[in-house]
């Protein structure tokens, strides 16, 4: 039997922190999230984000629901380490520190012991442009300057996980001097101290004070709206951009563009101004988009769907 997926609650807000639960998501289950997190040594942060993914409240209640998931209370599942417990950690932390470290030495020895072998075909054409060059000067009597080499920037690590060990993790412990690039896993589900608890159920999770989503008329109609088109086999994103509640993909929003901007009306009678129609039909056009006016009937459990679009006469 598979495992539920871990969506770790803070704040009533669901994260996801592991990539593969991430990959299952949304392969597998239409639910794509939003990446929140900052990637390491990237300069645009505003638009490159890492881990962890936060995931839609109704994204959050249609796992739980069906099964696919589970909610944990994050911050209460960390407790504090004992201190041998702890030094076990470190020990075992820089032991595997030190094991990086004799590989990437031992990888610079061979390839100091044969360079051509480390060089790249581009570096070796560069070296010998640079050698016919020292010979031709030489040749025609021009003493040859030597250009000045600064030296070379360490390589960032492509694995965001990746840093940099500068000095010592701890100073009971001698380090190689030197600075050397090392994996250090971030993950805190291996962690002894770790110990989360699940919640199979919302009922359970709303008992537990973690979880309050669904606790109104509107927010209940999000959810049936939400759900009727994730089982029809669209995707969803948040659509407070073009003024909806969603956009609506046929497809994996990686590789198609929205069809739909979805608003939800919470019950049959719910006022709507005329003016609204107008304005959500001309924005959905405007943007290449059919506006979605989705009815929520909370008797019983039904959602009514009606589209509009400009019409382009008048």
């Amino acid at each position: 039997m598979t495992q539920p997926i871990l969506l770790r609650v803070s704040n009533f807000k669901a994260y996801v922190w592991d990539v593969d639960d991430i990959n299952i998501l949304r392969s597998h289950h239409h639910i794509c999230g939003i990446l929140t997190g900052t990637l390491p040594h990237l300069s645009s942060q505003n638009i490159f984000l890492g881990l962890p993914l936060q995931l839609m409240p109704e994204e959050a209640v249609l796992l739980v629901e069906n099964g696919i998931a589970v909610l944990v209370d994050d911050p209460s599942a960390h407790h504090t380490p004992s201190p041998s417990v702890l030094k076990s950690w470190k020990e075992a932390r820089l032991n595997d520190v030190r094991q990086q470290i004799a590989l990437t030495e031992e990888k610079g020895s061979i390839e100091a012991s044969n360079p051509d072998r480390a060089m790249s075909e581009n570096a070796k054409r560069k070296r010998k442009e640079r050698e016919e060059r020292r010979a031709r000067a030489k040749s025609d009597g021009v003493p040859c300057i030597p250009a000045e080499h600064s030296p070379s920037p360490r390589p960032t690590p492509e694995n965001p996980s990746q840093t940099t060990v500068g000095e010592t993790p701890d100073n009971t412990i001698a380090m190689p001097s030197g600075s050397y690039t090392v994996n250090i896993p971030a993950s805190s589900s291996k962690l002894e101290w770790y110990a989360p608890r699940s919640h199979i159920s919302l009922t359970i999770a709303r008992e537990a004070g973690i979880w309050l989503y669904p606790s109104t008329l509107q927010e209940r109609a999000r959810c049936g709206v939400f759900r009727d088109l994730w089982e029809k086999g669209y995707y969803m994103g948040g659509g407070i951009k073009f003024g909806g509640e969603y956009l609506v993909y046929p497809g994996d929003p990686l590789r198609y563009h929205s069809h739909f901007v979805a608003s939800v009306i919470e019950a049959p009678d719910a006022a709507l101004r005329p003016m609204e129609i107008v304005a959500h039909g001309r924005l959905g056009t405007g943007t290449k988009k059919a506006h979605l006016l989705c009815e929520w009937n909370d008797e019983t459990q039904v959602v009514s769907y009606l589209s509009v679009e400009w019409a382009g006469f008048g």
